[in-house]
Order: structure tokens, then sequence, then C-alpha cells
């Protein structure tokens, strides 16, 4: 599956990312304890120093020597500035890091695409690790006769359907996806599945179900059957201008889902075409 790869790489990144930032951090403590113990040292051997020189030297030489004190002191005030600036790109890392984990695990609780995405990035090498029983290929063909049977299924309504976890359909769907024995595609928020044995021209109808607007002109236009009906009672019964529905109706015909009858009058009417699409598109919304 696309993206798999690609969620792999950037969450390696981001775990990278925290590691990096947590040991930057630390060293930088480190250097700044130590640099203050340092500081600490050379200030009671200073001061040691400066009572021993103020009992035997002058008192010129101690105003020299606190000339040099005052002197010294803006380098030691540098000091906590320095270790300031080396404790932000560690920051940095880790935030980002734990951003950006966040974000993958927040996208896969709110978006099932996404859920099955970081399920196969993550979980599924952990169950293709262990050794495979023959359990292991029963339920592989109850997943795949589930699919042939519910095309345009989705994840979660499959896991449900079987009682499985979403590991193991994570890895299964993943196995048999790469096999070639079913295709899947994100559907809104939804990743759907269906046979690789549906016959390329039905995949269109699956892949793109009839929604909305126009699926209630089909429905209007099944309940008449072959008598047919014409534009002015489909709008009254819809509740929709007469530019909304030309519209429709246009794009209906151009995927010869609908037709017009025979005889003087012409009207509109579902072709064959048609009712195969609006029972997929009635199923569909069934298991939704």
């Amino acid at each position: 599956m696309r993206g798999v790869w690609l969620t792999r790489m950037l969450l390696l990144c981001f775990v990278v990312a925290t590691v990096y930032g947590a040991i930057m951090f630390d060293t930088s403590s480190g250097l700044s304890d130590g640099t203050s113990n340092q500081d600490e040292d050379f200030g009671s051997l200073q001061d040691a120093s400066a009572e021993d020189e103020s009992e035997d030297s002058s008192d010129t030489d101690g105003a020299e020597f606190a000339e040099t004190r005052a002197e010294d002191a803006p380098a030691e005030e540098k000091t906590p500035e320095s270790s300031d600036s080396r404790s932000n790109p560690p920051s940095i890392f880790i935030t980002g890091g734990l951003g950006g984990i966040g974000l993958f695990l927040l996208s896969g609780l709110f978006f099932e695409f996404m859920k099955v995405v970081l399920l196969i990035a993550l979980v599924a090498p952990m169950v293709a690790s262990r050794k495979e029983h023959r359990e292991d290929e029963l339920t592989k063909g109850r997943i795949l006769g589930y699919i042939e049977a519910n095309a345009g299924i989705h994840f979660t309504a499959l896991r449900d359907g079987l009682g499985l976890a979403n590991g193991v359909t994570a890895y299964h769907t993943n196995n048999l996806e790469r096999d070639g024995k079913i295709f899947s595609w994100k559907s809104g928020k939804h990743r759907r599945y269906a046979s690789t044995f549906i016959p390329k021209h039905d995949r269109k109808a699956i892949q793109n179900p009839i929604s909305g607007t126009r699926l209630a002109i089909l429905e209007v236009l099944a309940e008449k059957g072959q008598l047919g009906i014409d534009t002015k009672e489909i709008r009254e019964r819809l509740a929709i201008s007469r530019q909304l529905l030309n519209h429709h109706i246009h794009e209906l015909k151009a995927n010869q889902l609908i037709e017009k009858t025979e005889g003087k009058k012409k009207l509109w009417k579902v072709s064959i075409q048609g009712i195969e699409q609006l029972h997929v598109s009635r199923t569909l919304q069934e298991r939704a």
C-alpha cells in the first residue's frame, strides 16, 4: 500500500529527533553543572588567595586585586547566557519529534485510512514476525471471502464483521492486496476493499458510487420503472431548480445511467447500468 514506507520513515525521523534532543539536553545540563562547579571552586580559591594577600600586602595591592575582580565579573555573568543558548536546540528537536508522533496518532484516531496505514506500518511487521500457522491461512481465506461477498466494504466493517483485531485485519488485507487478490482505495475517511475478480468495467461503479441528488434522481426514476417520468415531475418531487436538475440529468446521461423512453413523448428512465449502480450505492450506504 502506498504511503506505508513513507510513514515508517517519517516516524523513524521523529523518534530519532526526540532521542537526539534528549541526549543533547542531558549533555548540555551536565556541561552547565560542571562549569558552575568549576566557577565555585575557582571563586573559593580566589577568595582564599585574597585573604592571604590581604594579610601580607599593602592597601595598594588590595586595590589592584579588587580592580582585577571587577574586570573578571562580566565574564562570569556571560556563562548563564551561553548555557541558555545551548539549551534551545534540544527543546526544538524534542518538541518537533513529539509533535510529529502526536500528529500521526491523532490522524489515526479521526481518519480510518490513516489508521490502516499506521497499523500496516507498525503492527503488521510484529504480526508477520511470528510463524504462520494453519489458523492464519483460514483467517486470510475468511477475509478474502468476506470481501468478495461485500465489495466496497470499509476496514472497520470488515474487522467487526469477522471479529478480528486491528493488527490482524491490517496484516492480512495488506498481504492479500500485495498478492493481487484484492484492491483498496480511499473513500472519504474510510479505506475500502474489493476483490480483483470483479470485471474492470464494474470497478468504477464500486469505487465511485452515486450519492446525493443524483442518487435521489435514480430513486425517483426507479419507482416509475420503464414508464419513465418527465423533468418537471422530477423537479417537483425533489424540490430543486431547473438548472441544477439539468446538470445532474446531463451527467447521468453521459455515464449511461439513464436513457429516454420510446414513443412520441420522450421521458427519462433508468438504464440497466443505472439499476446496477443504484444497487451498489444502496448497498454501500447500508454498510457505511
